[in-house]
C-alpha cells in the first residue's frame, strides 16, 4: 500500500494558485500533497501553504513557482509525513490544530497551533472527526472555493464505490462525516489520497456522503476480492 525508497514526483491538481503531487505514483495508497498560494500584501510574492506533504525531488521547485512557503500544515494525526523536513528546509513552522493531541510532540520542527482559522491563509479550519474509536483526529480547510479533506474523502480506488468520483474512507463508510462536510459548495476538492475534483465538486462530495452506507457492501466485497486475488 505504502511505497518507500526513491520518490518520483508526479504533479496533480494544478490550478491558477495551487498544485498537488504524488511522490510515489505507483503506490496503492496514492498519498497526495498540496500547496496553495495566498496573496500577501506586504510581500512581492504570494504566501504558499503546504498541506500534508510527502517529500520528493523537485518539490521545492514546485513550491517556488507559487511563491514563498509560509507554513506546512498537518491535517490528520497520522499525516505527519515529511512535514518537519520540508518546514525545516523553508525555515517555517509546522501548523497543527489546537485540539489535536499527541501530534506536535512527534514533529521534529517548531510547531504553531491554530484554531478556527489557519493563521493568515484565508482558510477556515473545521473539525471533521475527533474520536478514540477508531483513533482519528482530522481537520478540514475551506476558503470559499477550495475544500481540503485530508482523509475522510479520497479518490484512490479503495475509497470509491460504484460510479463515485470521491468516496468516503472505508473505515467511515457506515458513519460518514455528513454534518462536517455537507453544504460547503466548493469549486474544487483536494484530498489526501488520490487526485482531486475540479468539475461539479460540490456534487461529488454530496454523492460520496449520501451513497456511503448504501455502496459500502459492494466496495468491501471488491476490496476483499482484490486482496484474495479473485
Amino acid at each position: 500500500m505504502k511505497a518507500d525508497g526513491d520518490a518520483d514526483l508526479h504533479e496533480i491538481d494544478r490550478f491558477d494558485r495551487g498544485v498537488g503531487w504524488i511522490a510515489y505514483p505507483g503506490e496503492a495508497m496514492e498519498r497526495a500533497s498540496h500547496a496553495i498560494a495566498v496573496p500577501n500584501e506586504e510581500s512581492e510574492t504570494d504566501d504558499v501553504w503546504v498541506f500534508d506533504p510527502v517529500d520528493a525531488p523537485g518539490v521545492d521547485d514546485l513550491l517556488a513557482d507559487l511563491g514563498t512557503v509560509a507554513g506546512v500544515v498537518v491535517g490528520l494525526d497520522r499525516h505527519k509525513r515529511d512535514s518537519a523536513a520540508i518546514a525545516t528546509r523553508h525555515d517555517v513552522p509546522v501548523y497543527v490544530a489546537d485540539w489535536m493531541t499527541g501530534v506536535a510532540e512527534e514533529i521534529d520542527a517548531p510547531v504553531e497551533r491554530f484554531g478556527s482559522r489557519l493563521a493568515d491563509s484565508g482558510f477556515e479550519a473545521f473539525r471533521i472527526r475527533d474520536s478514540m474509536i477508531p483513533p482519528w483526529q482530522e481537520v478540514g480547510f475551506f476558503d470559499g472555493e477550495t475544500l481540503i479533506v485530508p482523509e475522510s474523502l479520497g479518490s484512490a480506488s479503495y475509497f470509491r464505490g460504484d460510479r463515485e468520483r470521491l468516496g468516503v474512507h472505508p473505515m467511515l463508510r457506515l458513519m460518514p462525516p455528513i454534518e462536517a462536510l455537507s453544504g460547503l459548495n466548493p469549486e474544487r476538492v483536494r484530498v489526501g489520497h488520490g487526485v482531486g475534483v475540479d468539475e461539479r465538486a460540490a456534487l461529488a462530495v454530496e454523492d460520496a456522503l449520501s451513497g456511503s452506507r448504501r455502496k459500502a457492501p459492494g466496495l468491501y466485497a471488491r476490496t476483499l476480492r482484490s486482496a484474495l486475488g479473485i
